[in-house]
């Protein structure tokens, strides 16, 4: 039961942006459903679910890359 605890306080912030090491990119944390973390794309798009034991907070190199990518995307037209 105190393993369950920890790993609910281990949760990130709203918003913040952490590393999925399954998926390989950086995803917004949005929240949690059932068992999984609920992760969107930097810039938006499609939620994804991840393992929220596994997902640690992004890098600067991490989370730079990814903010780069959304403002290349949107530059381009591309939601």
């Amino acid at each position: 039961m105190a393993r369950q605890v920890q790993a609910a306080a281990s949760f990130p912030e709203r918003g913040a942006l952490v590393f999925d090491p399954a998926a390989r990119k950086v995803g917004e944390y949005q929240g949690k459903a059932g068992p999984y973390a609920m992760l969107r794309p930097v810039g938006g798009g499609r939620e994804w679910e991840a393992d929220p034991l596994k997902i640690r907070p992004a890098t600067s190199t991490e989370r730079l890359s990814a903010e780069v990518r959304a403002a290349n995307g949107r530059a381009a037209g591309r939601p």
